[in-house]
């Protein structure tokens, strides 16, 4: 850091007690700067949720000296030189700086440094290399990451293609910090390398491309970057059940997610990308989500109870499944639909078999069959009381 260069914005985040009680654990701005999203999200006039901590300490000190603070110290990623410390009921993530040994595009081995602009140099994006002074909130930037962010450029550091050949993730980060910090057209070289380094995405485990497509879809406005992960053939190697017209639904779903007020959704928009339930059941399965996850795609995009209304649906699907089904195939006025769900329960079939039993029908098939017709017609009646439901059964 020289003098004269750019500043931290003050930000209540930077002044809160439990970051200047690690920061003084740690032995001030000798020892540690901040680093990454905080700084560069705060350059961007963004909100800072996560504060993370570059420290020249190696993890074995920093993890000894945080409980002597009182603080508790967990080794969430330990092997890579990572301790997350809780004080105060606050997580920061204090990082040993570092350098890669070897990398093979799925890991990478490592070894602890104690210079910054090395620690810089292994990072993804100009724009993720950014520290600043935990005293002066001096911007050291090795990179040109503040002249990038200013652009709306989204540029590896150094030699684009071996910093994706180190970690073949990084194809997906691209598109989603583009997403979020581009503006104006890709970088037309970068989309090329891009295109041709799609394949590599097939070595990663299917759980971390799961992680990071869906962080894709949950932005606030997925549809440009899906269009350029369509043209670049990353989507075909993700979701090649996917389309341009899976692209429109989303844009679709969007507007819904508006009127209703509702905050992004990424497997939402996962379902709305593929739009059918076995080839998104197909989609899940390759990249191994959850049996929930996998069960609330078959709730939503089933063919059953497609057609009553919201309540109804409800009672059948559960109300987490149709305010899905109304988000994705919903019509007329969706806000209202979603409004009639609002703290509102499915309630209990007032009728059951000994009511039927009581008039006189054998205990057999035909209770079960008179009962699912009441609840039927107890259902489309808009859930009526007992008494209503038992006029409905002398009706059956």
């Amino acid at each position: 850091m020289t003098k004269g260069s750019p500043r931290l914005p003050d930000a209540p985040w930077w002044h809160e007690p439990a970051l200047q009680r690690v920061i003084a654990m740690l032995g001030g701005g000798d020892w540690a700067r901040l680093v990454g999203g905080a700084v560069r999200d705060s350059l961007a006039n963004l909100s800072v949720a996560d504060v993370d901590i570059a420290t020249r300490r190696q993890p074995d000190w920093v993890t000894t000296a945080a409980e002597a603070a009182g603080m508790k110290a967990i080794p969430t990623g330990i092997a890579h030189g990572t301790v997350t410390l809780i004080a105060d009921g606050a997580r920061f993530e204090v990082t040993t700086l570092r350098r890669d040994v070897a990398t093979d595009g799925r890991r990478a081995t490592i070894a602890f440094s104690d210079d910054w602009a090395e620690d810089a140099a292994r990072r993804d994006f100009t724009i993720n290399a950014l520290y600043a002074d935990v005293t002066s909130g001096q911007i050291y930037d090795p990179n040109g990451g503040i002249a990038d962010l200013a652009a709306g450029q989204v540029r590896f550091i150094g030699d684009a293609a071996r910093r994706i050949d180190e970690d073949h993730l990084r194809i997906l980060r691209w598109f989603r910090f583009f997403a979020r910090f581009g503006r104006g057209a890709a970088d037309t070289a970068t989309l090329r390398l891009l295109r041709t380094k799609a394949p590599l995405l097939r070595s990663l485990s299917r759980e971390r491309v799961a992680d990071e497509f869906l962080r894709i879809l949950a932005l606030s406005n997925p549809v440009p970057v899906l269009h350029l992960m369509a043209e670049t053939q990353i989507l075909a190697e993700i979701a090649p059940e996917a389309d341009t017209s899976g692209i429109a639904q989303i844009q679709k779903l969007l507007a819904r997610e508006a009127a209703g007020g509702l905050a992004a959704d990424g497997l939402l928009r996962a379902m709305a990308l593929i739009g059918d339930a076995t080839a998104a059941d197909r989609l899940a399965a390759r990249l191994k989500f959850s049996g929930a996850m996998r069960k609330r795609i078959a709730r939503a995009l089933g063919s059953d109870h497609g057609d009553t209304a919201p309540r109804a649906m409800a009672y059948y699907l559960g109300v987490a499944g149709a305010r899905d089904r109304i988000l994705l195939r919903g019509t007329g006025d969706v806000a209202a639909a979603l409004t009639a769900l609002d703290g509102w329960q499915p309630p209990k079939l007032p009728v059951g078999g000994r009511d039927i039993l009581e008039r006189g029908i054998i205990a057999g098939p035909d209770v079960a069959r008179i009962l699912a017709e009441v609840e039927t017609r107890w259902v489309a009646a808009g859930f009526p009381g007992r008494a209503a439901g038992l006029k409905l059964l002398d009706e059956i």
